[in-house]
Order: C-alpha cells, then structure tokens, then sequence
C-alpha cells in the first residue's frame, strides 16, 4: 500500500514551533497550493487549497531555522488522521501531511545579496511510535 503526498505550495504564516516532552522539535506549518482555470465566461479562477504539514526531528530544526511566510516549498510525506478530543468532550479529527523531506525552492535574501535556493531533502527523525513506517 502507499501514503504519499506530494505538494509544492508557499508558506501561509511563518512556523510553528514547539518541543515534544523529550526535547525534539516539532514544527507545524500551513502550505497553500493555488489551482487556476477558466470558468464557462473565459474568466481566470484561482482556489487556494490550504494543508497542515507537521515536521519532526533534525528536519524540523531546518524548517524552524529556515522557513518563513511566503517561502516557496517542496514537501512530500504521508497523510494522517488524527483524533483529539476538546475540553467540551468532542471529538475532532485533523488531516495532516507528515513531512519526510523538504526542499526550500526559492532564493533567501541576504544581507543584500540573494542567495541559492536550499536544498534540504533530508528524511526527518520521526517519534518512536510513528518508527512504523
């Protein structure tokens, strides 16, 4: 069987980050991809699809360091569903893209200059209880 995803798509709002009780980073991001067509009146139409992307370990660190709002990216990882219940006792489910590689594919300016764009395909540490994989 396969789960993979596969999105190229900019940066909605900068990184979230936050620390797994062991340490290891995590970061949350949110990546639009846009689609555009023509309707029935020749007229252009774009819709903005909206993803929630979680990064684990050592590739993370390179998103939490790198990534900024706007920032073009190559993502790819798998699709999860996740449950969590509210203080209420309602349950609600999450659909996100666990990151295995990242890939920055615009240039960052620095110090005046634009440098190259990153090339951070790195398979990223996943938690012990997602080693499954």
């Amino acid at each position: 069987m396969i789960n993979k995803a596969i999105l190229v798509g900019r940066l909605g709002v900068d990184p979230e980050i936050r620390y797994m009780p062991d340490g290891a980073m995590v970061v949350n991001l949110r990546v639009a991809t846009d689609e555009q067509w023509k309707d029935k009146n020749g007229e252009k139409v774009t819709k903005t699809e909206w993803h929630r992307v979680i990064i684990f370990g050592k590739l993370a660190e390179i998103a939490g360091k790198f990534l900024t709002k706007g920032r073009l990216v190559y993502i790819e990882g798998r699709i999860q569903t996740r449950k969590w219940t509210d203080k209420d006792n309602a349950d609600h489910y999450t659909t996100e893209i666990t990151a295995l590689v990242l890939k920055m594919l615009d240039s960052v300016k620095t110090n005046g200059s634009t440098a190259p764009p990153a090339d951070d395909s790195t398979d990223g540490a996943m938690p012990e209880d997602d080693a499954h994989l």
